[in-house]
């Protein structure tokens, strides 16, 4: 339109300012504020990380278009003020910023409550964006920390109402915030507590890191608009909004950056189409950005919106030095380097992608038992990442990262906070990778909470849990229950193994739709062999056919006990038969977790499985012995099995808040901290030796036994492979210690 429009834009500060004034009024035949409260959050969240948030459409204002339009103040405001734009497009996005940083004190529509807005500083300080906006509703405990900034500083709870009142309210608050934990800080070093000093502290130096993110925001952020002649005519103005609102769409990041690129000769939607085909196995509308967010987390380790920009060619990214400083690098130097780049992301999804699916990697039979999809661009980012290691730290690398993968799936931890707890994995797994001293918390979290596993409630295919189990089933080789062969990957599907309908007939909850009543059967396994009949019917019919021992022994691959496997053939099978099944076979799949995941089993074949099992119960009955014959002496071990177990105490100490320290004070608890060889050092002792030596007889076989033991042990664990004779040299010590063990 020529000289009909101005294209500008406000600062942040400078668009509150004039929202308080109430320049802004909003014409009749705009929709009411219709936002919902976290369409608010999720506003203030994308402001705050610096994203574009769109422009607004304004159209100078003079009296008798006021009253042409029944023009009324943004919702909230009083009314009363300097009207000077009408707004076209952008009513929304101007009333969630009034409301959410000038907090007036009205309800939000149709709510009979108002909605106060913060920030978690400690949570954006971290990173931790997706959970560090957020809102409550007003009541006498919001009323009071709305009112405290002492509540606030030690809640780490920044009102975005602070921004709103001006003024100096928000460098007082962020000086108050920082003497607060100034304070702190001097108090835990008077009691002598330097690790709650050391965090204090941090919080005292975030409050100064905050303070600066938000005097940038306030000054630098900019919301652009246009501004359309006042002399334009009501009749075009009127077509322009219609126009608006019918053709109107909000567009994700990738558009975005569609959009941002096609003048740099890069068609993305293009590359995308080539690509698609190669990842089609999951079903998912966002994959094209999680080629994005693979891109970013190998180019720089994160992959929030906020980060993809900074893959544009020739894009500045501005970085704080940790002297304070500020700089500025540019990640994609050139369009061709951004096409490589691309092409390295979509292949380390397809990679990925065929390792999920093999049977005996993770076992997902379809995209429909893909515990997360969200997981994708971390896992894949990781597997890339384990390709440009030497080849002799794959192996270990691998090892760490299925640990990961296993311990996501099975703490839900993809449930939120993706993007940004996808960084941080792929962060603390490749340090985890550099060091054993690096494991991350999520190790530690999952051994500990995996025995608490609710499969019970598991009833539908989706969650990371059923989908996890379901997977593990499949990776323990379940056999065909007609042909006995492992069937075809993609044939696969969860079927009860206590029929539907007799549990909705019998049973008072939706049990029967347990994942610890499926299992993985071919369409026409179910079909022909369950159909609706009780497996106390369709067991005696397989054994028939193929003997009672084939058919028990198809049925542990499914993880069916042989105790299940006789209740299941009980007559007169009741609902307390029932229970007790899925509460046996709970047992199993925690058990099954514990020996293939925990103890990393997983990728062992069934021969060496069952050496590892074999050689874990030689070493816990070698920690009883030891312990029964030495718990009341003072100083059992040698100093140098002293010095290494207290090292490792330590370290699982620091990892684990919940680490028990009476346990591990007395020999038992320390006992668990020593491998084979430290065993064989305790018992070999010169002040322990008398102790042991009717059981053991020699030093010599004792030392010999337990070198060959070692030995397997670590051809199972490290190098995945093993020699002949190792083998039978530690098949021979096995059988050594087991008739030891026996004669103790």
């Amino acid at each position: 339109m020529k000289d009909a429009q101005k294209p500008n834009q406000f600062t942040l500060n400078n668009l509150l300012s004039r929202l308080k004034e109430g320049r802004f009024v909003v014409p009749d035949f705009q929709r009411e504020f219709e936002w919902n409260p976290w369409d608010i959050s999720d506003l203030m969240r994308s402001i705050f990380l610096d994203y574009y948030v769109g422009s607004l459409l304004l159209w100078k204002g003079k009296d008798e278009n006021f009253k042409a339009l029944a023009c009324e103040p943004i919702y909230g405001h009083p009314g009363g003020g300097s009207s000077e734009h009408i707004v076209l497009d952008g009513q929304q996005r101007l009333t969630a910023l009034y409301y959410a940083c000038v907090a007036p004190d009205v309800p939000l529509p149709d709510r009979a409550n108002r909605a106060i807005y913060f920030i978690n500083v400690d949570r954006f300080m971290r990173e931790e964006y997706d959970d560090a906006f957020g809102y409550d509703w007003k009541t006498k405990r919001i009323d009071k920390l709305t009112q405290d900034p002492k509540i606030q500083y030690r809640e780490h709870i920044f009102p975005l109402s602070v921004i709103g009142a001006g003024g100096w309210a928000m460098p007082t608050w962020v000086q108050g915030y920082a003497k607060y934990w100034q304070d702190m800080t001097a108090e835990a070093k008077e009691r002598g507590d330097l690790e709650e000093a050391e965090q204090c502290a941090l919080h005292g130096q975030n409050a100064e890191k905050f303070g600066q993110e938000l005097k940038d925001l306030t000054e630098q952020y900019q919301v652009s608009y246009i501004e359309l002649d006042k002399d334009l005519g009501l009749d075009k103005i009127c077509d322009i909004f219609t126009q608006i609102n019918s053709k109107g769409i909000r567009l994700d990041v990738f558009d975005l950056l569609n959009a941002l690129l096609k003048p740099r000769d890069l068609q993305l939607k293009f590359m995308w189409r080539k690509a698609r085909g190669r990842l089609e196995f999951v079903e998912s509308s966002k994959l094209n950005v999680y080629i994005l967010q693979v891109m970013s987390i190998l180019k720089q380790a994160y992959c929030s919106p906020k980060y993809l920009y900074y893959l544009m060619p020739g894009h500045q990214k501005t970085i704080r030095t940790l002297d304070g400083k500020i700089e500025k690098e540019v990640l994609v130097q050139t369009t061709e380097e951004f096409v490589a780049l691309w092409d390295t992301a979509v292949s380390a999804l397809e990679r990925a992608i065929k390792m999920l699916r093999h049977p005996q990697e993770f076992g997902v039979t379809s995209s429909k038992y893909l515990p997360y999809v969200s997981i994708l661009p971390a896992f894949s980012a990781l597997q890339e990442h384990v390709r440009t290691l030497p080849a002799d730290k794959r192996l270990n690398a691998q090892r760490k990262v299925r640990f990961w993968y296993w311990a996501a799936i099975f703490t839900n931890r993809y449930s939120g906070s993706v993007e940004s707890t996808a960084a941080r994995d792929y962060q603390n797994v490749k340090a985890w990778i550099e060091s054993d001293a690096n494991e991350p918390p999520l190790i530690q979290e999952f051994k500990t909470r995996f025995k608490n596993l609710e499969l019970r409630r598991e009833t539908k295919y989706g969650s990371s849990i059923y989908n996890g189990i379901f997977n593990l089933l499949v990776l323990n080789g379940a056999r065909d229950w007609i042909t006995g062969n492992i069937p075809e990957n993609e044939m696969l599907d969860d079927h009860h193994i206590v029929p539907a309908s007799w549990g909705d007939a019998n049973l008072q909850d939706r049990s029967v739709h347990s994942i610890l009543n499926r299992t993985p059967l071919l369409d026409g396994t179910n079909r022909h062999v369950i159909r609706d009949k009780l497996p106390n019917e369709y067991l005696p019919e397989l054994i028939k056919q193929n003997g009672e021992n084939r058919v028990r022994a198809i049925l542990e691959s499914h993880l069916i006990s042989p105790a299940a496997f006789d209740i299941l053939m009980r007559s007169n099978f009741s609902a307390s038969d029932f229970e007790e099944f899925i509460n046996e076979r709970q047992r199993t799949y925690v058990e099954a977790i514990e020996s293939l995941l925990i103890k990393e089993r997983l990728d062992l074949s069934p021969d060496l499985r069952d050496l590892d099992a074999r050689i874990e119960t030689v070493e816990l009955g070698l920690r009883a012995t030891i312990e029964t014959a030495l718990h009341a002496q003072e100083d059992p071990f040698p100093q140098h099995v002293m010095d290494k177990v207290q090292q490792r105490l330590n370290r699982a100490q620091r990892k684990n808040p919940a680490f028990d320290k009476d346990r591990y004070a007395i020999i038992g608890g320390m006992l668990e901290f020593c491998d084979l060889q430290e065993l064989k050092d305790i018992v070999l002792a010169k002040n322990n030796w008398h102790t042991f030596s009717e059981t053991f007889r020699s030093k010599e076989d004792l030392s010999k036994r337990v070198d060959q033991l070692a030995e397997m042990r670590n051809g199972i664990r490290h190098s995945r492979t093993i020699d002949e004779i190792s083998k039978k040299d530690g098949e021979a010590a096995l059988l050594w210690f087991e008739k030891v063990n026996q004669s103790v």
